[in-house]
Order: structure tokens, then sequence, then C-alpha cells
């Protein structure tokens, strides 16, 4: 029943109404105790039958009410009203989040900045033990003088038959006299929901798991992108479709939304939407620091200064109210200089924290030193005990990779007789070294670990495939990642299992105190982004970045121990500036330098070693008249895909400095004349006319049909398909193949190219992300190219005869095409800088040498990929990736 005006709730008299929702009615009233305007919520008695209830729903409240913090609703008092309890709040003036969006999409650093108030309120709640539960846009509230308030808090703690239960688009307050729910509003929470608010609701919650922090992570995501884009995040046409949605499908990426936001931003609203809550931001507190890095200021600081300083002035005109008038003129004269006071306080304090804040974030200032000259890429750099003498592998001049010697001042480098071998560590008696590198990426090695000392000897073997290594200072401890078959693992000491991942893991290093361990992890199938985690010695995690990084190369500890430094780069291209990382998993930026950083090491004494790189990823074409191979590599990147039957066209991929953090998939003519940008996606396969290609698109993984001609993109449903590798077309081009992973293993898939659903063809095969293969259907339509889990090569039935096994293949041979009668294949092999191309007879397994594929400057070549052939194998296309580096020692004084 509505309350009349004058209507007494103990102290407080009712004014009038503000509005009514799903979980109760809103009044002005007036507090006649301390003469103020409050705003009453009062709830229905239904939802507390007993005082058992009650009691719970008071302790709730009052725990709430003991939270404050500027970012959240204050709660004055609770009492009870006719058998159903009320809520006592301070009453606010402006609108609710729900109604600014009504105009639309909300600009970037406006967004950014409501969402990090946002996340500083529900850290705040968090870090005492209280869960929101239903965030979104109605429980918030944009007062009128620019503070943004969580609204509800607590309250989707309310206990009805000692179950949660599900809450409406509730609204505590709006503009006097307003409406304050929106029946027609699709957000509201249909009878006999879990809890939480359609549309806003994490996974977990609807599946009916406990909801914890990190669920209120994913509804502020939610939030932040349909203030960002305009429209929901997973809005479909019912609440079963929705849900739906929230469980299965990604939205799409804000970057291609046509509304100029910037890829970082992106990122971290898409970390926030991942379905596992073990892969989202871990607290809010990390969150509100990600936004604040992307609007570039914090804003808290200033906020509370503000604060204190109207709260002089507040102070001054409370007490002049109440003195006699006789001390009036003496107090309004103190009143101005306590506001006088307050406002220099207030200046004076934001100077400092600008000085403060420029002294910790400003980049530092270091002089270099070149220590190597030669052309090529550097395999692992470090320090020796003495801080001066330098030990790093590299593969010069095309050669293969060894490992030198060098100290600051001498331009030499003596060889230290360790051929094919990379540098993983150096400890103050021996190197860790890796026996056979195989190159993973960029300067990353997998390989036998086996110790050298530094005094001379032969190697002595240690562990088998190791990816990274680190030892001690002070000791010859050792730890390692272990590469085994796809799980990666951190060892310390060897054969202590500190932390396994699916994940790639990479660059291991120790603290200087011995006591935690930090390392890079990059997600399957994402390139190089990663994070930079720190653990201890009993695998507890201490810090992470909060977010991913675009390219994460190196890592190494400060020789406090008390932060680490890491090359990165957070919004697009490779790394280019050196981050560090405390132990509490604040950032700063330490360097940035143009181009490409890789951070090998820090001394004792504070020197830091790192390389300045060039990666370039290279396209050799050669047709059916010509005498030998030239060049059609685009800008920095370019990755052959597909080439045309008739050799006049090639598709391929550009992921670099130049395409930032999206793949782009670009056509050109074999001629040499200029490539054709044909849109967002990687790796684009040309379609049996030649009027579509094929591409991926990553964050989440889809995959896009893009014209060649005029046109519109289309993306293909995701069928549960987490990460594809290897698409391709049917020869009828009706349908597509592609390598998906389900979450569980890989399998090669058909499906309609205009959607519907995905059907496994094959048994778990193997499948490696990062090499890409298509062409793998037979001419007849009738077999699939694929490895089995072992790495055997088979031919699978796509009618679902028995798999033939495939003669003649040997491990290192890596797919080409089938030739296009169908009776042989071509396969190659990556010798790094250079690669042997055979054609096989299917029926014997004879093999015939074809072409060598060796670019002509084979300095810094790392890897053959992507071989492209047209069916009648007389031209061919392929990639190769060229870095070359060189090494600097780095002095600064701070």
């Amino acid at each position: 029943m509505a309350l009349a005006a004058g209507t007494k709730l103990g102290p407080y008299e009712i004014v009038a109404p503000i509005g009514a929702g799903g979980m109760g009615e809103v009044y002005r009233a007036r507090d006649t105790r301390l003469g103020r305007d409050v705003a009453i919520k009062v709830l229905p008695a239904t939802l507390s039958p007993d005082a058992d209830h009650l009691r719970r729903f008071e302790q709730e409240a009052r725990a709430v009410s003991a939270l404050n913090h500027p970012n959240i609703l204050a709660i004055y008092d609770i009492g009870t009203h006719e058998g159903g309890p009320f809520l006592v709040m301070e009453l606010l003036e402006g609108e609710t989040l729900r109604e600014r969006m009504q105009q639309g999409a909300i600009p970037v650093r406006k967004a950014l900045e409501i969402a990090s108030q946002v996340a500083r309120g529900v850290a705040a709640a968090h870090e005492k033990g209280i869960v929101h539960r239903d965030l979104k846009p109605a429980n918030i509230f944009l007062t009128s003088d620019g503070r943004v308030k969580v609204l509800d808090f607590g309250l989707a703690k309310l206990v009805q038959r000692g179950d949660d239960v599900a809450f409406g688009e509730t609204q505590a307050f709006t503009r006097t006299n307003e409406p304050l729910s929106h029946p027609s509003d699709p957000s509201h929470t249909q009878p006999g929901m879990v809890l939480g608010t359609v549309g806003y609701m994490s996974p977990e919650q609807v599946r009916g798991r406990p909801a914890d922090a990190r669920s209120d992570i994913f509804a502020l995501g939610t939030i932040l992108y349909e203030m960002l884009s305009g429209h929901r995040a997973f809005q479909r046409d019912s609440s079963a479709d929705t849900m739906a949605a929230i469980l299965k499908e990604d939205p799409r990426d804000l970057s291609s939304e046509d509304k100029n936001i910037p890829p970082a931003v992106d990122r971290v609203v898409h970390h926030c939407l991942e379905k596992n809550p073990n892969e989202r931001f871990q607290s809010a507190r990390d969150l509100a620091f990600a936004l604040d890095s992307l609007s570039g200021s914090s804003g808290a600081g200033a906020a509370d200064r503000g604060a204190a300083a109207a709260g002089a002035a507040a102070a001054a005109d409370a007490e002049a109210e109440a003195a006699p008038k006789a001390e009036a003129a003496k107090l309004r004269r103190r009143r101005l200089l306590l506001a006088a006071i307050g406002v220099i306080a207030l200046v004076l304090a934001c100077f400092a924290g600008y000085l403060v804040g420029h002294a910790l974030n400003a980049p530092r200032e270091f002089t270099y030193q070149q220590l190597t000259f030669e052309r090529g890429l550097i395999y692992g750099a470090r320090f020796a005990a003495d801080g001066q003498t330098v030990y790093y592998a590299a593969a010069w001049n095309g050669q293969p990779v060894q490992v030198y010697s060098t100290t600051p001042g001498s331009p030499e480098s003596r060889q230290l007789g360790l051929n094919n071998s990379a540098l993983f560590a150096v400890t103050p008696s021996q190197m860790a070294v890796s026996l056979g590198c195989s190159e993973l990426a960029t300067g990353h090695c997998k390989g036998t670990m086996a110790l050298v000392p530094l005094s001379g000897g032969a190697p002595r073997q240690i562990a088998d495939n190791v990816v990274a290594a680190d030892g001690t200072r002070d000791t010859n401890e050792m730890a390692v990642v272990r590469d085994l078959g796809g799980k990666f693992q951190v060892e310390w000491p060897i054969g202590k299992v500190l932390f396994q991942s699916n994940n790639w893991l990479d660059s291991v290093r120790i603290s200087p105190r011995g006591d935690k361990i930090a390392f890079v992890e990059y997600p399957t199938g994402s390139g190089d982004l990663g994070w930079v985690n720190i653990i201890d010695r009993n695998g507890k995690r201490v810090a992470r970045t909060p977010e991913m990084y675009v390219s994460v190369e190196g890592v190494a500890w400060v020789p406090e121990g008390n932060e680490v430094w890491f090359a990165a780069s957070l919004n697009q291209g490779w790394a280019d500036t050196i981050f560090s990382m405390n132990l509490a998993g604040k950032e700063r930026v330490i360097l940035n330098l143009p181009g490409t950083l890789r951070l090998h090491d820090i001394s004792r004494e504070g020197r830091v070693l790192l390389s300045k790189e060039i990666w370039r990823t290279e396209m050799q074409f050669r047709g059916p008249k010509d005498s030998s191979e030239r060049g059609l590599s685009w800008l920095d990147s370019s990755s052959a895909s597909s080439l045309s039957p008739d050799a006049q066209n090639l598709a391929f991929g550009g992921f670099g400095e130049a395409q930032g953090t999206l793949p782009v998939s670009y056509m050109r003519k074999t001629d040499g004349s200029p490539a054709v940008r044909l849109g967002i996606g990687y790796m684009p396969v040309f379609s049996p006319d030649g009027n579509w290609v094929l591409s991926l698109l990553y964050g989440p993984a889809r995959l896009v049909l893009l014209p060649t001609g005029a046109g519109n993109p289309r993306e293909l449903p995701a069928n549960g398909i987490k990460t594809y590798s290897s698409q391709g077309w049917m020869p009828g081009g009706k349908e597509i193949y592609f390598a998906g992973d389900n979450g569980s293993d890989w399998r090669m898939y058909l499906q309609d190219w205009n959607g519907g659903p995905a059907r496994a063809v094959t048994p778990p095969i193997f499948i490696d992300p990062q090499r890409f293969r298509t062409d793998l259907v037979s001419p007849d339509g009738k077999f699939i190219f694929a490895r089995d889990v072992n790495g055997k090569p088979w031919f699978y039935s796509l009618a679902g005869e028995e798999p033939r096994a495939v003669a003649g293949i040997e491990t290192q041979d890596n797919w080409g095409a089938w030739s296009s009668d169908g009776s042989s294949i071509y396969v190659y092999q990556d010798e790094h800088s250079h690669g042997p191309l055979y054609r096989v007879e299917i029926a014997t397994g004879k093999r015939q040498l074809v072409a060598m594929l060796a670019p002509g400057d084979p300095a810094g070549v790392t890897s053959i990929f992507c071989v492209r052939l047209t069916p009648d194998g007389k031209a061919y296309a392929y990639s190769y990736n060229q870095s070359v580096s060189n090494l600097f020692v780095a002095y600064t004084s701070k």
C-alpha cells in the first residue's frame, strides 16, 4: 500500500513518492531529528515472513552501511513498518545510468570514468566480503555533481526460504517525481529466474551456481560494453535466448563497432566477459587499475581532496549557524580563512600528487652501449655474477645458433663451442643451455637443458623438453618450464611442479631473494598476448598483470627483488615498452623506445640487458614461367595463405606492427600490383569461385566470410568451438572445413558455408595452432589429411569409412597440398633458413625433391612456413620469419 504524505516511520516523515519497483516503493522523507532529507525504500512484508529472515536481512544491511565509500549509496538506518522492513538512505539528485544510456552510447573517456568509479565501489564491498550479485545500469546512479553511486548493495543477499531470490530492474531513486521502473524494459527479471537480471548475469549465475566477486566483474563488463557500444552485449529476443548467449556466445569486438574505441579498451571489456571466472580479472581493484590506466588518470585522489576542501568550508558554515549573532562577523572571517586554507591545501595536494605521480610513472632516462654488430637473431642473454661479462646465444649470418661471451667496451665476441644451443640462464658457476634449440617463436627455444661450467667443460644433460630456465643467484638451484606435449608446467626446483597450464608458459625468472618466481603465460591461440605471473615457492599466486599485453618479450627482477620488469606492448604491435609490476600487482612504465624490445636481464648493479629487434614476415612467390623466386611481401607481415589455381592471385594475412592488434586479410595479384585490403581476419582462403575468402577472427575465435569484390562480410556461428585453425573449402564450394578445439580436444569439422551446425569428421587429432594449413581435402572430396594425437598421418574418410595410413611421410614433414589428380601430395620441411619441398606418391611413398625454398638473405631467418601450391605444382608461394637483433646494455642513474 502506498504511503501518504505525512506518514511517520519512526522519526522519518514521508514527503512524496519517488517511484516504485519490484523490490518496493521509494519515498522522499524528512529526518525530523537531524533536519535533513533522505530516501526511504519500503520493502514488501512478503520478503521477510519471519523474524529470522528479518534478522538476517538486518545484518546484511548493517554490513553494507558500514562500507562508507564515496561510490556506494549510504544506508543511514533500518526499521520496520507494518511488518515490512524499510531502509533509510542518502537522497541523490541526478539520473541512473539506464536513463543516461537511453540517449545513446557514452564517449570512451566518460564511460571509463564511470566504470572506474563503479569498480572502486564494488572493490570496497568485496574487500568486506559483500558481493552485489545484481549490477546493472539501473543500479548505478550518476549524481548531478559528477559522482557515481552503486545502489542496492547487499539487497541481493535478501534471503527467502534459505535461497537467493531474483530481483527485477529496481532503481533506488531518480530525479524527483520520475518513474522508478520501466515495465516494458526487457531487462526485467522474469518470474522464477535465478539470481540476477537477464542480460547482466554471469555464466555461473545463469547455471544457478554461487556468485562471487568475479560475477560482479562480469556484470560490470556487460555494463561497460553497453556504455561504449550503445547496445547490450547479450540481449536476444527472449530471456532463454539471452541466457544461452551468455553461456555460449561472445559479443562483437568493440573495435569493430565503428565508434573509434581503442583495442586496449576492447581487451579489458572482453577480459571481464570471460566465461570462466578464473580467466577474468580476479579483483575489482585490478579492474579499476586497468580502467584508470586506459583513461590516463585515477580521479579518486582528486575527489577525496576536493571533499576535504569542501568539508573545511562546510564545517565553518555549521559553526557560524550555531554561534551567537555577536560572533557572526568573526566566524564569517574564520569561515573564509578555513575555506581559503582548504583551497590552498587542495592545490598543494594536487601539485604534490602530480609531482609524485610524475616521478613514479615517468619513463627513466637511460644511456646505451651496443654489444653486438653481426646480422642475425639473439636467443637469450645474461649478465655474469661480475656484472660486466655478458653471455648470449645468437644465430649470425644464417648460421646455427651458438653461445658467445663479450664485455662492454669490446666489439668482439668469443665463441664458446656450443653449437645449436640457446642460452637459458647463468648462475655463479655455470650456464644452462638448450641443446637442439627448436624454435617456438621468435627468439624462444625448446630443447634439452644442459649445464656447462663457466670454467669450461662438456655439457651435462639435466632435463628434456625445457622451454625456459633460471637459476638462483647464490646457488645452483634451477627452475624450469617444460612443454609436455601441449601442457606446460613450472618446476622449482626441477621435479617439483608449482604451476601447470594448457597455455604456453615461458621466461621463467627466480627472484634475487630466492623466494618467488615470475614467468609469462600466453593463452592458447593468442600468439604473443600474455600475462606476467608471480608465484611463491608453494605455487601460490602473488601477483599477475591486470590484463594481457599484446606482446610480452622477456622478464627480469630488479636487484631489490620487490618488482619485476618486462618488455611488452599494451596497445598495438610488438613490445616497445618496459613496464614494472610490484608484488601488489601495481604497474608503471620504465622505458619507451620505438621498434621492438626484448628484455634479457638486470644486473646486481641495476644495468639492463636488452636487445633492439626488427621482426618481419616476408613472402616469396615463384610462378610457372619464373626462373627464380621473387618477393611479394606487404608491410611488415605477410603470411601466405591461399594461391589461386591460375597463380594470378595470392591471399595472405597481416599481423604485425603495421596492422596493430587486429589481423588483416589481403589479396594481391602475383604480378606485384598493390595489395587489396579485404577486412579484419587472419589467413584468408579463396573459395573455389574466387568470390570469397574464409578468414579467422580472434577474441573470441570465429570464422568470417569476406568478399573479394562487392558484398558484405558474414560471420559463421561458432557452434561451441573455442579455437580454430587450418580452415578451407570443400571442392564444391558449398561447405567449409576447419580444425576446431571444442574445449577438450581438436578435430576436423565440416560446416555449410551459409552457417548451420558443424559436424566432426575425425577423431581427436594433433594440431599446432601456430602452424596454419589448408588444401587438406582431396580433389574428389573423399578424404581429409590430419595427424592423430600421436602425430601419425592419416587420410580420414569424409564418408565414414576407415582412415588410410599415409606412406612416405616423415615426422618433420609439414603439409603442403594435394596434387590435382589426387595421386600425390606435397610436403616441405622447415630447416630455418631454407626448406626442401617434396612431391610424395601416395601409392608407393616415393619422394621427389621439387624445389629448395631459400630466401636470398638467410640472416635472421627462423622458419619457413605457409607453403602454398597450385594444383599442378608449377607455382608456389611461402612465407618466412626474419628477425634481426642487436644487444645493448643500458645504464641509468635512477
